[in-house]
């Protein structure tokens, strides 16, 4: 880690056996959806889809050349993400290919200067994307919004984007986008001198304010942005204290219901926030599927997601965070009475204890998820820059497995007691006609697949086996 004159945070890894002649490029920035100014909620998400013009010029296409096209041009991918509290953009290309990629990535930061055309596209193309947000996400915006009032989505609301000015989205940028509030990290087939060489010329302007008027500017703009957030979350590190949280129903494809947690904090309680990923997935892997199987008092469930973590992504956000269960309902089937088996069963871990081998099973199939996408190049370039931003004191992604078993059965009774206890939101999962994708989506930039970030809490459909590795995405450019 080396860190530039204007407080840039710059991280280099060279990882040849994983790189095989490529070279990933990560852009971690402290600025996401809890930043968002009064009545502009989804400025964040805005700025990133900004950070990709659609069209010649503008912010970062001074020659007509966009930053995606540039990319794919020397063979390589490129996407990004917006989550609630920083936003991530990653891009891979042959290696040889890595000191232009490194100036394309700075010259798009020096030179943002969207147009009111190209921000009218970009706000269509993020109201799409809202309207076509899924269940989970929805339910797992709900839930964050019920523990932990004032906190933002990532997504933003179309109608408080649509009078945006560019304006506004420049004053953001500026406030946001500084190198003290940015982590630059590149992982690959590298060598490390030559790359802070190119670094340090390429981005030597980079975040950096230059202008006594400007830097007050951007102070007014942050310190705004914090007033609202003590005034509107007055209880930020600490989620409610009533023990059930019932929140209004969100429409769903089946009837089900979901159930969200607050996660201890990464950073202060490492410990036992790793016995919550350990727990999700000793509830998913097993105990919800052999309970549903059963059909215990006439009650049946039809599937069960366990997720820990930002959409399934843990480690990937600082607190606050939340473990989420999203239970489908059969036919007859209550909610109250699915939450009584959601609650059954954490009893059941609480009181112990956890047999040696189902614990065991649980924290393995992490591992096995961690070593899959251990050579995924943006995988480790993202998780170096979110550690060194949001998880201060951390030992690093490859620290990881040991961490995990060092988890005890007993930190995982743990774990599901402090959820009993615990406050709990809910949230029905009513069918009704609906006319919007599922799925959570993501604008395509380039030709490529979304990139797995952290291995993620067990989903299990009851009604087939198999381990699913692949985390869900935060938001999404």
């Amino acid at each position: 880690m080396s860190v530039l004159p204007g407080g840039l945070r710059v991280c280099v890894e060279s990882v040849p056996q994983y790189g095989r002649g490529l070279a990933a490029v990560a852009l971690t920035v402290a600025a996401g959806g809890d930043d968002d100014p009064a009545g502009r909620h989804g400025t964040a998400h805005l700025v990133e889809h900004l950070m990709f013009p659609r069209s010649g010029g503008g912010s970062a296409d001074p020659t007509g050349e966009g930053y995606a096209a540039l990319v794919a041009g020397a063979g390589g991918v490129c996407n990004a993400e917006t989550h609630r509290d920083h936003t991530v953009f990653h891009t891979t290309v042959p290696a040889e290919s890595l000191p232009d990629a490194l100036a394309w990535e700075a010259r798009r930061l020096l030179g943002f200067a969207p147009t009111e055309d190209v921000i009218r596209t970009e706000t269509d193309v993020i109201g799409e994307e809202i309207r076509g947000a899924g269940d989970a996400g929805r339910s797992w915006e709900s839930a964050l919004g019920a523990l932990y009032p004032g906190s933002r989505d990532s997504f933003g609301t179309a109608a408080e984007l649509a009078g945006i000015t560019a304006g506004e989205v420049e004053a953001f940028f500026r406030a946001h986008y500084t190198a003290r509030r940015m982590v630059l990290s590149v992982v690959g087939d590298v060598d490390p001198a030559g790359v802070m060489a190119v670094v340090r010329a390429v981005f030597a302007g980079v975040g950096v304010i230059r202008v006594a008027g400007e830097a007050g500017a951007a102070e007014g703009i942050r310190a705004a942005g914090e007033a609202r957030a003590a005034e509107e979350a007055r209880a930020a590190g600490e989620p409610r204290t009533a023990r059930e949280i019932h929140t209004a129903p969100l429409p769903s494809g089946r009837p089900g219901v979901a159930v969200g947690h607050p996660l201890p904090d990464p950073v202060a309680d490492r410990p036992a926030y790793l016995a919550q990923a350990v727990l999700a997935q000793v509830l998913g892997r097993s105990r919800l599927p052999a309970l549903a199987r059963s059909a215990r008092d006439g009650h049946r469930l039809t599937s069960a997601t366990v997720t820990c973590g930002y959409h399934g992504q843990w480690l990937a956000s600082a607190a606050p965070d939340l473990t989420l269960a999203v239970l489908g309902r059969a036919p007859g089937t209550e909610v109250d009475a699915a939450v009584g088996i959601w609650r059954s069963v954490l009893r059941a871990v609480a009181e112990g204890p956890l047999p040696e081998a189902e614990h065991r099973r649980a924290v393995n199939s992490l591992l096995v998820a961690w070593h899959r996408q251990a050579d995924s190049l943006p995988t480790r370039a993202v998780a170096l820059g979110r550690d060194a931003l949001l998880l201060p004191g951390s030992a690093g992604p490859d620290a990881l497995p040991a961490e995990l078993r060092r988890t005890t059965p007993a930190e995982v009774a743990a774990a599901a007691r402090a959820l009993l206890e615990g406050p709990a939101t809910v949230t029905e999962l009513a069918p009704q006609a609906r006319t919007v994708p599922t799925a959570r989506t993501h604008t395509v930039l380039t030709a490529r697949a979304g990139t797995e970030l952290a291995p993620q809490a067990r989903t299990v459909p009851i009604a087939r086996a198999g381990t699913e590795l692949a985390p869900q995405k935060g938001t999404v450019g």
